[in-house]
């Protein structure tokens, strides 16, 4: 008996280790994706940048006018860094983009002139992604104002591809082999062949112009017609990205149903409905939310089409506009934008499955 308690000790103890060690290998793989992640975002950012700037064009002349004289054209050349090479102004971007600056005090930090495209943060950290040569604004400014509504947008889109995509995906699972499962393939094999750019005005065609319930296009001006004027839209990116979350589902239910340990739960007891449910579609969830998670970082960082044919006011249709317009700073910082986002999807999907699954903390020791 007096062995009992040592034996307690031992076993609390290594508990303890052992969850010490499973937080310091997570912590460790934080770093390593963060560093990956860091790595990815600056090779997207540079090649952004080069493409942004070597497109034809004077962006000075653009922000002061074609009325300008020459003289007022050199001066904007020499505030911008534009009279520099490529590599030189690239360098300065990448130094100014999180700096130290001045304590704003209540007034904005860009009363500055150096300071004029910055976004004051906590600590005197500022944000800076240059001015707007189209806009005649900070890129932050117009990336603050976009950013909203393409977040809105992408979680309306992820929200139709995941209840179209689990509906069918359980019809063909439930009904393997049958013609509902050729069916719901069918749809799904539909949605995936028609791009956006054929979807959109399809449903512009039936459900605005014909029926007559929809707005065409827009964002509206109350707060009903901004959700009215959401619908086609995320109905458009949520036909074409279902198909795949019901090949998804089917696939991994199909594979799941087979397994021992629903052939065990039946046996047990479990009704057909519960062994499908409650056993297959729980374990079958996690690829799913991988998909859900990058797709979810991938229209947050701007569906340019479906943007652009409704004329939603978000990033990718801002992106188009940067890229018409030679408009350099708008075009990296749009970029870098969608690059942070899917980025920042990867990196906590990665952490999730850490902590979901524990066969992943152990693999990544």
């Amino acid at each position: 008996m007096s062995a009992t308690p040592s034996r307690r000790t031992a076993a609390t103890s290594s508990a303890r280790a052992g969850r010490a060690a499973a937080l310091g290998a997570a912590l460790a793989h934080l770093l390593r994706r963060l560093g990956w992640a860091a790595i990815v975002i600056a090779g997207v950012t540079a090649v952004a940048f080069a493409i942004a700037y070597l497109l034809p064009g004077d962006p000075a002349r653009m922000l002061v006018g074609p009325q300008a004289s020459a003289a007022d054209v050199d001066r904007v050349r020499a505030i911008y860094a534009l009279d520099r090479p490529v590599p030189v102004q690239f360098a300065r971007f990448v130094r100014r983009l999180v700096h130290v600056g001045p304590d704003p005090g209540g007034s904005p930090p860009r009363a500055d002139p150096e300071h004029r495209s910055c976004a004051a943060g906590p600590l005197g950290l500022h944000l800076d992604l240059g001015y707007s040569f189209h806009y005649r604004k900070p890129v932050v400014d117009l990336l603050e104002a976009k950013a909203p509504r393409t977040l809105e947008l992408a979680l309306a889109a992820l929200s139709v591809q995941l209840l179209l995509g689990l509906a069918l995906g359980l019809v063909a699972a439930a009904r393997r082999g049958t013609a509902w499962d050729d069916a719901a393939f069918g749809v799904s094999l539909l949605g995936a062949s028609a791009p956006t750019i054929v979807i959109g005005p399809a449903l512009q065609y039936v459900l605005a112009y014909k029926l007559r319930l929809l707005p065409y296009d827009g964002y509206g001006v109350t707060a009903a017609d901004h959700l009215r004027s959401l619908v086609l839209p995320a109905l458009t990116l949520g036909v074409f990205g279902s198909a795949l979350y019901a090949r998804i589902v089917r696939e991994e239910l199909g594979t799941l149903l087979r397994q021992d340990f629903i052939r065990t739960a039946r046996a047990k007891g479990a009704s057909r409905l519960r062994a499908f449910v409650v056993h297959a579609l729980r374990n079958a969830l996690l690829p799913l939310a991988t998909l859900a998670a990058l797709d979810l970082g991938a229209l947050a960082g701007g569906a340019i089409v479906t943007e652009r044919i409704f004329r939603w006011p978000g990033i990718g249709s801002m992106a188009v506009e940067a890229l018409e317009n030679r408009d350099g700073p708008l075009l990296v910082g749009t970029v870098l934008f969608a690059a942070a986002a899917i980025v920042l999807a990867t990196v906590v999907l990665d952490l999730a499955a850490l902590a979901i699954d524990p066969r992943l903390r152990s693999r990544s020791r």
